[in-house]
């Protein structure tokens, strides 16, 4: 009997400690009736999902991720079953995430409260784009000179775009280094800056905290970059 009770007790302190690493995602789709909402996350390089629902009316829109090894990045995705499709990315740690959005501007008026990482992540996202902003006024500038026959003007405004470019770089590297002790640390590094010169990639890497280091990102930076160096020798 005794031994019965124990493995009862172990069943629930397992399936508890599971549930604290569960993700919760708490929708609201303004002016959503009928559509299919999915969360995905990347695998093996691959997208994949992990939780579905048809929305038919109802308000509460919950979506599960179970056994999160550490912070990372979602997609939830909305088909409204007219071939229009969009998405938003987020960063979640185990608990509860909550995104609210409308149909309209599904992907670019999401408001989403959760983790320490997606306020972060957010942060540096406002100012990729104002470096893409910059950037799509010199592709601006570059067509319009281009077809004035003007290769001088060209020249110059293309040098200026390899320097924004710079720009970005040194501040995705910069803005990863003073957030060392962050999952989106890594993160960045492996999908911002992937082609940067491995220096700058091991920089950040050595400056990652142990925590970090240890979670999912941390672990594919390491490999990543033992792949560059093993590639260069």
């Amino acid at each position: 009997m005794k031994k019965i009770l124990y493995i009862i007790f172990s069943l629930l302190i397992f399936a508890c400690s599971k549930e604290q690493n569960d993700l919760t995602v708490k929708v609201e789709v303004n002016g959503l009736k009928k559509g299919v909402l999915y969360l995905k996350k990347v695998k093996n390089e691959n997208l994949i999902t992990i939780d579905t629902i048809a929305v038919n009316g109802q308000s509460d829109i919950l979506l599960h991720a179970s056994s999160l090894e550490s912070p990372e990045v979602f997609y939830l995705f909305l088909d409204k079953n007219s071939s229009e499709k969009d998405q938003i990315v987020f960063f979640a740690d185990k608990g509860v995430t909550e995104i609210k959005t409308n149909v309209k501007n599904f992907g670019y008026g999401a408001t989403i409260n959760g983790s320490e990482q997606q306020k972060i992540f957010e942060e540096y996202k406002l100012m990729k784009t104002r470096f893409n902003g910059q950037n799509l006024d010199l592709i601006k500038e570059n067509f319009e000179a281009l077809k004035k026959g003007d290769t001088s003007k060209s020249n110059a405004i293309q040098k200026k775009s390899d320097n924004n470019l710079k720009r970005r770089y040194l501040f995705t590297v910069n803005f990863a280094l003073n957030h060392k002790d962050s999952e989106v640390a890594p993160y960045l590094a492996l999908t911002e800056i992937y082609n940067a010169r491995v220096k700058f990639l091991d920089t950040i890497n050595n400056s990652l905290t142990p925590k970090v280091k240890a979670s999912k990102y941390g672990k594919e930076l390491q490999v990543f970059i033992d792949n560059i160096k093993q590639a260069e020798k």
